[in-house]
């Protein structure tokens, strides 16, 4: 037989079907979260996942501000900034950036799960987080997603 009876698709970003899903984030672990947030950014969840093309769907999360830390991460747990300048950085727990941005913590992880190149900033921009219950994406009729333990 000279040809082969299947044909591996590859997909395109024309032919990409985006979805809407939303995520309340309360009373879930941190880390397990976002790392099933990000699988969903990359489009891994899909038969037509492709690595060069970003096919994931789009994602709300609510209620950032009720996620979970295990152990005494909330004390122990620092994120890091520098300023550029002799003595810039700065260290702030889990627990203030929580009072201040708490959006910030659930961004940042799934972040860090994304590819670090064009591709992965594309998909960073289909993540919305919000603290309360309320988001502006209703017209976009997102489907409700849970995780499963």
């Amino acid at each position: 037989m000279d040809t082969l009876s299947y044909k591996t698709l590859s997909a395109r970003k024309e032919d990409v079907q985006r979805e809407w899903f939303i995520v309340d984030a309360t009373n879930k672990k941190v880390g397990r979260l976002c790392s099933e947030i990000a699988k969903i950014l990359r489009g891994k969840h899909k038969a037509s996942y492709t690595p060069h093309v970003d096919t994931g769907d789009n994602i709300i999360v609510i209620n950032a501000e009720k996620v979970k830390f295990t152990g005494d991460k909330w004390n122990q747990k620092e994120y890091l900034r520098y300023s550029l300048y002799p003595g810039g950085q700065k260290r702030t727990t889990a627990k203030e950036v929580l009072a201040k941005k708490p959006f910030f913590i659930i961004e940042n992880a799934v972040k860090g799960m994304l590819p670090k190149n064009t591709l992965g900033k594309q998909m960073f921009k289909k993540l919305f987080v919000y603290a309360g219950e309320e988001h502006p994406h209703t017209a976009q009729k997102p489907q409700t997603l849970t995780f499963e333990k």
